[in-house]
């Protein structure tokens, strides 16, 4: 049985940092890019990053603008999202997706996009 599990999120000031976490048991981990996407508070579903199953091609949304880092340890079966300098629209439920054939290659996410493997989600909220 695949578990994906996230942590990390809280409530943290405009300009503040939290590093979210995303563990997962019961899949080859180091077969699947990982992507953090999120919910937003009106109900759509953004992308935020992505990254290959060798720490290649990290890819961030627009939104981003050099404010997060994505990474990896294949060994201990975890992705991470350091996220800086944090904003007010970056509130919303922080979601680790996981799917046989989602790539960090080119055009890495569309909100129709289906994903196998999801964790319950992590929220941050950033008050101004």
């Amino acid at each position: 049985q695949v578990q994906v599990t996230e942590s990390g999120g809280g409530l943290v000031q405009a300009g503040g940092s939290l590093r979210l976490s995303c563990t997962t048991s019961g899949l080859t981990f180091d077969d699947f890019d990982m992507v953090w996407l999120r919910r937003t508070p009106g109900n759509e579903r953004q992308g935020v990053s992505c990254i290959g199953w060798s720490g290649e091609n990290p890819a961030y949304a627009d939104f981003v603008e050099g404010r997060f880092t994505i990474s990896r340890d294949n060994a201990k079966n975890t992705v991470y999202l350091q996220m800086n300098s944090l904003k007010p629209e970056d509130t919303a439920k922080y979601y680790c997706v996981a799917d046989p054939y989602a790539s960090c290659s080119g055009s890495w996410f569309d909100p129709r996009d289906e994903y196998a493997y999801w964790g319950q989600g992590t929220q941050v909220t950033v008050s101004s």
